[in-house]
């Protein structure tokens, strides 16, 4: 347990994160008795200042602001206790951390705000000098940032996109922290799926007299094709008729194999959906028994073969480096495989510890992947992502990543998928329809945010549905 003293307490989390990319998934409190370790935070004015107690250790850091700008306040005195922290740590208990003091999910936000602000030379050096992130790292957000400068430039600020979220999957994989529902029967779809229909029309209108233009659909879970084709028809063809005109870009993440079958993909065909995802995480048999997926990697090459007989634009594949129980060899026969398939998309994720998943609350009956052989894996992804003839387009972080690393999307040239990336850098509103789904209003003019999250559980986002829809029509109505 780390015990942490600070003056700061709205940025005690923040200080926490800052912490754990040493210490891992360590406790941190303000209040307590056995602590391994000590730690005071002070702000003041014009600096941060971190301790490490007995032992003295202190690290400072200076700041200036925009006095005119609360907002800049804000900001500049985070980054300080921030930086403080980090330093300080980085002097009583090392560890890599390719991405440096950097805790938040979007880096290449960061990167790409400081390239508005001073160019992109001065932010490269920030993120080098400032920030102690790897020049790896450091030239992947700039490659990034570069390839997504057309897709955000082409966004209006009444553009919107749509989320519906399927929260349900036919069994909870080992590693998973979503808030999704192993599907009990057709019934329990039907209710969810009549509350769906219900928020997806009622959002359509608040969008159609609010004055917004649908850039992009996305259909996300859990697993969409726990749905039968009958209820995806049923609810495609209420997208349909309630987001009339659109035709931009349509996506399901189909997902698992074992929930796919011809009938499904043909209703998706009918419908025009251009992008699907089918996610193998990995090729190999035992890891996919192991974690908890009902199929095998012959499912998911036949899955993906009769997916692109079908005349789909993009088939996207999801793969995860450091499960447990694999190392760089079965890592590499998973990349191989799929390089023989050649998807449009590759979306390299690294195994994320979350605290809600069964992998968490049993860690100590599996084998972990070194970080390092971790850190190999992703790299290896990438070398297979350019082998395809992709760039990387949108990249994003999360708490407890092996090796402090990151997930990136890759894609073929005009493959790239908008929803990603508008998702990914909150460039565009979205507005969001089902279980566990967030909705965000972007205010570009006052570089501003506003976020509604649905409730995680089926049964209260029932109860609050029409709640939820008064405090849609207060973000997307206001000036």
């Amino acid at each position: 347990m780390v015990l942490l003293k600070t003056n700061a307490a709205q940025y005690f989390n923040d200080i926490a994160e800052e912490i754990r990319l040493f210490l891992g998934m360590v406790d941190i409190e303000s209040e307590g008795e056995g602590a391994e370790l000590e730690m005071v935070v002070n702000l003041f004015e014009d600096r941060a200042e971190a301790k490490i107690l007995p032992q003295g250790f202190e690290s400072r850091q200076h700041f200036e602001y925009d006095k005119s700008d609360p907002l800049d306040k804000k900001r500049m005195e985070k980054r300080a206790v921030k930086l403080a922290v980090f330093e300080l740590m980085a002097k009583v208990a090392p560890a890599d951390t390719p991405w440096g003091a950097l805790t938040g999910i979007r880096p290449t936000k960061l990167f790409r705000e400081l390239t508005e602000r001073h160019g992109e030379a001065e932010a490269m050096r920030m993120f080098l000098k400032v920030f102690c992130v790897s020049p790896q790292k450091t030239e992947l957000a700039r490659r990034i940032c570069r390839v997504q400068a057309p897709i955000i430039s082409d966004a209006l600020e009444r553009d919107a996109d749509v989320y519906i979220g399927i929260p349900y999957c036919i069994s909870r994989c080992l590693y998973c922290s979503f808030g999704s529902e192993v599907a009990k029967s057709p019934t329990e779809l039907e209710e969810y799926l009549a509350y769906l229909k219900r928020d997806i029309h009622a959002g359509a209108q608040l969008l159609k007299e609010g004055g917004y233009r649908v850039r992009a659909v996305y259909i996300g879970g859990g697993t969409p094709t726990v749905l039968s084709a009958d209820q995806l028809t049923e609810l495609f063809a209420c997208i349909q008729n309630s987001y009339q005109g659109f035709d931009r870009e349509f996506t399901v993440e189909a997902g698992r194999p074992d929930t796919i079958t011809r009938e499904k993909l043909q209703t998706m065909r009918d419908f025009n959906v251009q992008r699907i995802s089918i996610n193998p995480q990995t090729m190999c048999d035992r890891t996919l028994r192991l974690v908890g997926r009902m199929h095998t990697a012959e499912d998911i090459k036949a899955c993906f073969e009769l997916a692109r007989e079908m005349g789909f634009f993009s088939i996207n594949m999801d793969i995860i480096a450091g499960l447990t129980g694999e190392d760089e060899a079965v890592f590499s026969d998973t990349l191989k495989r799929i390089i023989e398939l050649s998807p449009d998309n590759l979306t390299v994720h690294t195994l994320a510890i979350k605290r809600s998943s069964r992998l968490k609350e049993s860690l100590s009956q599996y084998e972990t992947t070194q970080p390092s052989v971790v850190k190999n894996m992703v790299d290896l992804g990438a070398e297979a992502a350019e082998k395809l003839g992709m760039h990387p387009y949108y990249m994003y972080r999360q708490k407890y990543m092996s090796g402090n690393l990151e997930n990136v999307g890759y894609a073929k040239q005009g493959k790239d998928c908008i929803y990603n990336v508008d998702m990914m850098e909150e460039t565009v509103s979205i507005i969001a329809h089902g279980a566990n789904a967030m909705t965000k209003r972007v205010i570009p003019r006052e570089n501003r945010v506003e976020r509604l999250k649905n409730p995680k559980d089926v049964a209260t986002y029932k109860n609050k549905a029409e709640l939820l829809f008064e405090r849609k029509k207060e973000l997307f109505l206001q000036d």
